[in-house]
């Protein structure tokens, strides 16, 4: 599968051990970034991500943030991306099973 990543400067910690994780699962994984710990303005990662899943360069994405509410607010908004906040494996496969997230 062929994903893409992004984070703010909070999850970049995160979004490295996940991308990782991702790659030794056999899948790619595009990095948007952010690959500091400066500060970063979130939703324009966030835009970068949901703008390549819209155009399907990728087939799914992470996001990765404080507290993941605002990066999928900024998903949300563009046309043909789902994004939800989920804190748990649990929560991730139900946003994908029952709401196409």
């Amino acid at each position: 599968m062929n994903i893409v990543i992004g984070s703010d400067d909070i999850g970049l910690g995160l979004k490295n051990a996940l991308r990782e994780y991702v790659e030794t699962q056999g899948h790619t994984c595009d990095d948007l970034g952010t690959y500091s710990h400066d500060a970063v303005d979130y939703p324009d990662i966030a835009l970068k991500v949901a703008e390549d899943i819209a155009a399907g360069k990728h087939e799914r994405g992470i996001l990765i943030c404080g507290t993941g509410i605002g990066m999928a607010i900024v998903a949300n908004k563009v046309p043909g991306v789902r994004a939800a906040q989920v804190h748990d494996v649990y929560q991730a496969e139900r946003a994908r099973k029952s709401n196409d997230a």
